[in-house]
């Protein structure tokens, strides 16, 4: 298959993610040919997890469980704009030692897609500078692939 058509959607439980999988379903319906990956990264836990008795099992239990549930949504949407099945994979990955971006470019690269589909979360450029925006980390790393960071109507 060409890299073209492969498409890496990186999905999660905000409304940002889901209008960009909502305008993906719109747009890919009509491409029979593109397969479509649904990403689900979850970073690690926060630094007082452990120290109020967290376990590395119980959270990762946890972020599957979240992943299965917004996979489920995923497809449901994709479904209903007529992507069937036999088009559709699922990839949920723990960001461990790496950010969240990290982890969608190591992905992207490994499974050689031609485009990454992210939705665009409106945070302030305090919040930006301190823990960056996964957005600017694609739209700067673009190379050799396309990127589509999709905003909500809401902005």
């Amino acid at each position: 298959m060409a890299v073209r058509e492969k498409l890496l959607i990186a999905v999660d439980e905000t409304e940002t993610s889901m209008h960009a999988l909502r305008y993906v379903a719109q747009v890919a319906s009509g491409m029979q040919e593109m397969s479509i990956c649904l990403l689900h990264i979850y970073p690690e836990p926060p630094p007082d997890y452990y120290l109020k008795g967290g376990t590395l099992s119980a959270y990762k239990e946890k972020q599957d469980a979240k992943a299965e549930r917004v996979f489920s949504q995923a497809m449901t949407i994709l479904a209903e704009a007529g992507v069937s099945k036999e088009r559709l994979s699922t990839d949920n990955r723990f960001a461990e030692g790496k950010t969240i971006s990290e982890e969608l470019l190591a992905v992207r690269s490994e499974g050689d897609f031609g485009t990454v589909v992210v939705g665009k979360r409106g945070v302030s450029r305090t919040e930006e500078f301190l823990f960056g925006s996964i957005s600017n980390a694609l739209a700067q790393h673009s190379v050799n692939f396309t990127t589509w960071i999709v905003g909500s109507d809401d902005y």
